[in-house]
């Protein structure tokens, strides 16, 4: 088989899960993924034989995208805020959202120098790696309770040498987090959707993705703000501000919580797609 007869069979393949343009995405990212070879190099060599290997490889991710399997864990990459991370099914697949709330961050602290910053519920690392890619002379903290995401956060920040202190840690186990020193910033974008809410979800998400970073039950939805909140309270020094991202209908009753936590000047921020996916607030 070709490289061009590879792309179309790929597209074809996937052709009645996704729509021709994201199904056209996907091969292109799988065919990456196969040969090792840019759009460019691919269009130059279209006409190259894939190796035996190659194929087998090519066969065992169309029977995994056929499955839902998103495409990210089948090469065990994902790209976010101009860096490739690893990813596996211990972690989140890193969504453009969250990359508006890391510039949000990063705007604020332009000018402000030795900042010391804590992501609560990491994952693959992506908004620690990109806080410290952004802000070198920061000093980087991120907490999460699955040992797994850790160890692929640990690979991340080892492979693009950055340095993130990565704690293991409950966030709702309030000895645990009470030993945490002082932060100028803390940013969090946990378990946010209802599990009401999965019927509406395509299946790539909840069938692959790690249900302890995505569901809280329906009957308390802000279950992981309200003891963030707490924790940021304690943890921030005068002036500090806690990030949340945000499940989209949601956006009210974070910053009411946030209101009664005692945080000051909260905004309710929307993300490129017009969705309130955002809220800030101020410890005064």
């Amino acid at each position: 088989m070709t490289i061009q007869t590879a792309f179309t069979y790929i597209t074809g393949a996937i052709s009645e899960l996704y729509d021709e343009r994201e199904a056209a995405n996907i091969a292109h990212i799988v065919m990456e993924y196969l040969t090792g070879m840019s759009k460019l190099d691919r269009i130059v060599h279209k006409t190259k034989i894939l190796s035996p290997d190659q194929n087998q490889r090519l066969k065992l991710a169309i029977e995994a995208l056929q499955r839902h399997e998103p495409v990210q864990y089948i090469t065990g990459s994902s790209w976010f805020y101009g860096m490739e991370l690893l990813v596996n099914k211990n972690v989140l697949i890193p969504r453009p959202e969250t990359e508006e709330l890391v510039e949000w961050m990063v705007h604020d602290a332009a000018h402000r120098h030795r900042l010391h910053l804590l992501d609560v519920g990491t994952g693959s690392g992506c908004i620690p790696l990109a806080l410290k890619k952004s802000l070198p002379d920061a000093q980087v903290s991120a907490i999460d309770v699955s040992e797994g995401a850790l160890e692929v956060a640990r690979s991340n920040a080892a492979r693009l040498r950055l340095e993130v202190n990565f704690l293991h840690m409950d966030a709702l186990d309030t000895q645990q987090v009470a030993g945490l020193p002082e932060f100028d910033m803390i940013v969090s974008n946990p378990p946010y959707i209802t599990q009401s809410e999965q019927t509406g979800m395509q299946e790539s998400v909840w069938g692959f993705e790690p249900s302890l970073a995505l569901f809280v039950p329906d009957n308390d939805a802000l279950l992981f703000y309200r003891h963030i909140s707490q924790i940021a309270l304690s943890r921030l020094v005068p002036g500090g501000a806690l990030y949340f991202e945000i499940n989209e209908a949601l956006g009210k009753e974070v910053v009411a919580l946030m209101e009664q936590t005692g945080f000051k000047e909260v905004i309710l921020k929307q993300d490129m797609f017009g969705k309130d996916r955002m809220v800030k607030g101020r410890k005064m």
